[in-house]
């Protein structure tokens, strides 16, 4: 990723023109001033509450789009031209975005917000950390330090805000793990569509027992062996529920269901927050929902 820069070398890459551009402390109309684009709606939710009223995030993605298979259009391309920061996942997540970032003027500078977030040992390559809360801490601090570098001048307000913004995530993870306590620990069971949920399952106590898909990406299709395997799976195990993201093709979950007799639930936000009046309008919204769906679902 030829443009991706660790953030302890941000700051010298900007512009003092940039610098001054945002120093204002008022809210940024969209399409003047300076541009930050967050590639997915989720991270612009994060990056706006610690922006607060300084900076304007804007989203590559739109909302509810699966990012695994998402292509860029002519106008996303425009958009990234136009950048001065953007922000991404990283960690491979975004791959479609690379062969774009090779080509992106002198002025962008791309961010990768999970920088320093560990890959779990037992989940080599998986790049689903925003899905445990306390990942996002780091997330949170790293967009911290990128608007700093940015605007040095509203440096306290970018502190304030990540410090506040850590604490809501530290107030979410202890009701997360308090839901959790209502799921019998023999049914804490996930039989997700992609491995995606790892991170929340190892932050909460879960056990991901299979996928449908045999990726960390939507973008694949299962084998006959694999569903017959994962029928095997399903009996033995006594899981109680397929999970599936808002958006996933729900026709070879049911048709395990109708073999097996199995649940299947879907309309988990795992990939994108939901439209200001759907269920998960934040970043914070989307990982309370998915909470209440999995303990609807598991608990007796």
């Amino acid at each position: 990723m030829r443009r991706t820069l660790p953030l302890t070398l941000i700051l010298s890459l900007l512009l003092a023109g940039l610098l001054s551009a945002c120093s204002t402390g008022s809210v940024i109309p969209a399409h003047s001033g300076p541009r930050i684009v967050a590639a997915e709606s989720f991270l612009a939710d994060i990056a706006q509450n610690i922006a607060g009223d300084h900076l304007q995030i804007d989203t590559l993605i739109p909302v509810g789009s699966d990012p695994h298979a998402y292509e860029l259009t002519p106008r996303d391309a425009a958009k990234l031209a136009d950048a001065d920061l953007l922000l991404i996942n990283g960690a491979g997540f975004e791959s479609w975005l690379i062969p774009s970032l090779d080509t992106l003027p002198g002025t962008v500078t791309v961010v990768e917000v999970s920088h320093g977030v560990p890959f779990s040992a037992s989940r080599p390559g998986d790049p689903h950390f925003w899905l445990d809360p306390i990942s996002v801490i780091q997330y949170a601090n790293n967009i911290r330090d990128a608007f700093i570098a940015f605007d040095p001048q509203n440096a306290a307000d970018y502190e304030e805000n990540a410090r506040r913004y850590t604490l809501s995530l530290q107030d979410l993870d202890t009701w997360v793990h308090q839901q959790v306590e209502s799921i019998p620990v023999q049914d804490r069971l996930l039989l997700t569509n992609h491995e995606s949920l790892g991170y929340y399952a190892d932050r909460y106590g879960f056990t991901v027992i299979g996928t449908i898909l045999e990726s960390q990406s939507t973008g694949s299709a299962p084998s006959a062996e694999h569903l017959v395997q994962l029928v095997e799976l399903i009996r033995s195990s006594h899981a109680r529920a397929i999970f599936l993201e808002t958006g996933a093709n729900p026709n070879l979950a049911q048709t395990l269901s109708d073999e097996t007799g199995i649940r299947v639930i879907t309309d988990l936000q795992t990939h994108s927050v939901t439209p200001a009046d759907g269920v998960a309008p934040t970043y914070l919204k989307m990982i309370e929902w998915n909470t209440l769906m999995i303990v609807k679902a598991l608990k007796k």
